[in-house]
């Protein structure tokens, strides 16, 4: 079924909010997140979900273009004299974790909360940008483009993500994250650095006195990471925070083991570049510290920039986010912010309460009327404006 979208001519200096919401795009957006949640879509296998957003706006008409897993498209005026808004965020999960109660692909409705997988993180933002989109897709004389992409390998850091096709999406003068943030917009955020450590011992049978156990070699370093603290610690919110996360040894119970294997997962800010990083740890460790390709950096914006103020005049507060995105991959101004808690992402029982997916289409849609005043009277001040820390 082909849906319509009303073509729309504002008057000169009239902004899009004197059109309401289209009314159906609430319930419309339920039923999309629902059929997600059915579509297993864990990172690197989201062809299936991407083939249901897909169809959703093909039926509005929308042309969407395809590379992968990744879709993306433009409104239906755009003008490459105009500056173009970049909406996206992730069709891709995580692997249910064992703590479920429910069936993590049955989107179950109960008290206000939408049960299921990727419901929170980030399907909520995903369909809250996509009706944000729509409302303003058919407007002629918009003062901006609009860009949306949706893209696959967000949980994992994929090369077939989001990465993949930036060169495609043309000249994006700034970008809108979305990510569960509870509707704060986050004008920092962590970076990921990983690293897979090795501790060499010299196996031995363990009923006699030989072999040097790798697993007691890495205690000392395990101590380390544990206890080490960054200098130029802030009191809220710490440079750098290094937690052990995996670790393996051992192959039967009277061998000594002979080799130790453990990850840290690291989040960092600016203070240090993911280089400095790592050099302080190799200096404090006897293990091997070999750091996974491709880590997202940090990154940060303006606290001056356009669409910061746009979002603090939309009620907005602002804050460093902890986690990571594929805001790390953009080269552009960008804010993360959407519907849903972080919190909830990748725990058991995962959910979004329905109230913060219309909340989400409300602010993206305030935001996007509220910052053209800003950004199109500045279009070249705040272009270069942001920070990345990647090496």
């Amino acid at each position: 079924m082909i849906k319509t979208l009303n073509d729309t001519q504002p008057a000169v200096n009239q902004m899009a909010h004197a059109l309401p919401l289209n009314p159906h795009f609430f319930s419309e957006s339920v039923v999309l997140l629902q059929k997600m949640i059915k579509t297993q879509s864990f990172s690197g296998n989201e062809s299936a979900v991407a083939a249901v957003i897909h169809q959703y706006l093909y039926e509005y008409s929308v042309k969407v273009n395809r590379r992968g897993n990744n879709i993306w498209c433009f409104n239906k005026y755009y003008d490459e004299t105009k500056p173009t808004i970049l909406l996206n965020s992730h069709m891709d999960t995580v692997v249910p974790n064992e703590g479920y109660t429910k069936d993590p692909f049955c989107p179950e409705i109960a008290d206000g909360k939408l049960y299921g997988l990727g419901s929170n993180d980030a399907g909520g933002c995903v369909v809250s940008l996509i009706a944000a989109f729509l409302h303003f897709y058919s407007y002629h004389g918009l003062g901006f483009n609009l860009c949306l992409a949706i893209t696959a390998e967000e949980e994992n850091a994929g090369e077939n993500g989001i990465k993949s096709i930036l060169p495609l999406l043309g000249n994006c003068e700034l970008a809108i994250v979305g990510e569960p943030t509870l509707l704060q917009m986050a004008i920092a955020e962590k970076g990921n650095l990983v690293i897979d450590c090795i501790s060499n011992g010299r196996p031995g049978h363990a009923a006699r006195e030989e072999g040097d156990n790798a697993i007691h070699k890495c205690l000392r370093d395990l101590e380390w990471f544990s206890l080490y603290r960054f200098p130029q610690q802030l009191k809220a919110l710490p440079p750098v925070k290094m937690t052990v996360t995996t670790i393996k040894a051992g192959s039967q119970h009277n061998i000594v083991p002979g080799r130790c294997e453990f990850t840290v997962d690291i989040r960092h800010d600016d203070t240090f570049s993911q280089k400095e990083i790592i050099d302080i740890i190799r200096r404090n460790v006897s293990c091997q510290v070999n750091p996974r390709p491709g880590s997202p950096g940090a990154s940060s914006i303006s606290p001056a920039h356009p669409i910061v103020k746009a979002g603090i005049a939309a009620g907005c507060k602002t804050y460093i986010s902890p986690t990571t995105s594929d805001q790390a991959w953009l080269s552009i101004p960008s804010v993360k912010i959407g519907p849903g808690d972080s919190a909830r992402s990748h725990s058991a029982d995962e959910f979004i309460y329905l109230e913060e997916i219309k909340k989400g289409t409300s602010l993206y849609v305030k935001l996007l009327e509220i910052l053209p005043l800003m950004l199109i009277n500045n279009p070249n001040k705040y272009k270069n404006e942001t920070g990345h820390i990647n090496n």
